[in-house]
C-alpha cells in the first residue's frame, strides 16, 4: 500500500501543477466560468460512467449533503474563481497562491471537529507562511486594481479547497472515492451549466484551446480527484494538501519558460517561504481527535 500511495502523491505533485498553464491558455478564447465547466463536465462525463457500472453512485447517494457540500466548496467556486483569477494575474502567482491550502486547512480544522495541540513548531509554520504571502505580494507588485481582484479570486478559493478536504476527511473519507468524485463532479456541472451557456463563445475554439480543456478535464479534474480522495483516505486531508510543496514549482516553470511570465526575486522568496511553513504546520502532526466521537481520527 506503500508504493501505491507513494505513486499517487508524486502523480499528483506534478498533475496539480499543470491546471495553471492550461487556464491560461484557455483564457484567450473562453471566458472563466466555460473553462470552470468544461473542465467540470468533461471530467464528469468520464467518471459517471465507470462509477454507474462499479455500483458507486449508490454509496455516494447516501451521503447527499457531504456531496453537494464538497461539490460548492472545491469544485465550482475555487474552478470558477482561478479561472477569474487568471485573468489578471500570472498562472505561476496563482499557483504559488494555491500553495497556502495546507496552512488553511491547519486553520480551519477546528471548524470541522479536527482538533489538535497547536505546538510551537505549527504556530511558527503558519507565521512563516503567512509573512512568505505578503512578500509574494509585496515585492512583486501586483499590477493595479483588477491584480488585486484577481489574487482575492485565488485566495478565496484556496478556502473552497481547504473545506473541500476536510468534508471528504470528515465525512466522505469511508465512501468509494470514485462514487463521491463522480456524484459531485454532476451536481458541479449541473449548477455552472446556466452560466456557461449564457457565455458561450460564439465560435468553436482552436485546437488548442480546446486540447487544454480536454487536459484539464480529464487529466487534471478526473484523474486528479480520484487520486485526491485516495490521499486523503489513506493519510489526512492536510498531509495530502502537502502536494502543493511541488505544484507551485510545476506551475511556476511553466509560467515562465513557455508563457514567458516575470519570475521575479519576491515570487521566489515568497515560495520558499510559504513552502516552508507549510512543511513545518504539517509535519509529524499528532492524531487529530474528533470532538463529537471522542475517538482518534486521522493524522492529519
Amino acid at each position: 500500500m506503500k508504493w501505491r500511495v507513494g505513486l499517487a502523491f508524486a502523480a499528483l505533485c506534478v498533475i496539480w501543477g499543470l491546471p495553471y498553464f492550461f487556464i491560461k491558455l484557455a483564457l484567450v478564447e473562453v471566458p472563466p466560468v466555460g473553462v470552470a465547466w468544461a473542465r467540470i463536465a468533461l471530467g464528469a462525463a468520464v467518471l459517471l460512467p465507470v462509477a454507474w457500472k462499479r455500483g458507486a453512485l449508490r454509496a455516494a447517494g447516501s451521503h447527499k449533503r457531504a456531496v453537494c457540500a464538497f461539490a460548492f466548496a472545491e469544485l465550482v467556486g475555487p474552478f470558477f474563481l482561478i479561472s477569474l483569477g487568471e485573468s489578471w494575474v500570472s498562472s505561476s502567482l496563482a499557483g504559488i497562491l494555491i500553495a497556502t491550502v495546507p496552512l488553511m486547512v491547519i486553520v480551519l480544522s477546528p471548524l470541522f471537529g479536527l482538533r489538535e495541540r497547536l505546538s510551537a513548531r505549527r504556530l511558527v509554520g503558519l507565521i512563516v507562511g503567512f509573512i512568505g504571502v505578503v512578500t509574494l505580494l509585496g515585492l512583486d507588485s501586483v499590477g493595479g486594481p483588477f491584480g488585486w481582484a484577481g489574487v482575492a479570486c485565488i485566495m478565496i478559493a484556496t478556502v473552497g479547497y481547504a473545506v473541500g478536504s476536510l468534508i471528504v476527511q470528515r465525512h466522505l473519507s469511508g465512501i468509494d472515492e470514485l462514487g463521491a468524485v463522480a456524484a459531485s463532479l454532476a451536481v458541479a456541472t449541473v449548477v455552472l451549466l446556466p452560466a456557461a451557456l449564457w457565455s458561450a463563445p460564439s465560435s468553436l475554439p482552436s485546437p488548442l484551446v480546446l486540447t487544454s480543456l480536454v487536459v484539464l478535464g480529464v487529466v487534471c479534474t478526473a484523474v486528479a480527484l480520484l487520486l485526491y480522495f485516495f490521499l486523503i483516505a489513506q493519510v489526512g486531508a492536510a498531509r495530502a494538501a502537502v502536494i502543493t510543496y511541488v505544484n507551485p514549482a510545476v506551475a511556476a516553470l511553466l509560467g515562465v519558460l513557455i508563457l514567458h511570465e516575470s519570475f521575479g526575486p519576491g515570487s521566489a522568496l515568497g515560495l520558499v517561504l510559504i513552502l516552508l511553513g507549510s512543511w513545518l504546520a504539517t509535519h509529524r502532526a499528532q492524531a487529530v481527535q474528533d470532538v463529537r466521537s471522542g475517538h482518534p481520527g486521522r493524522s492529519i
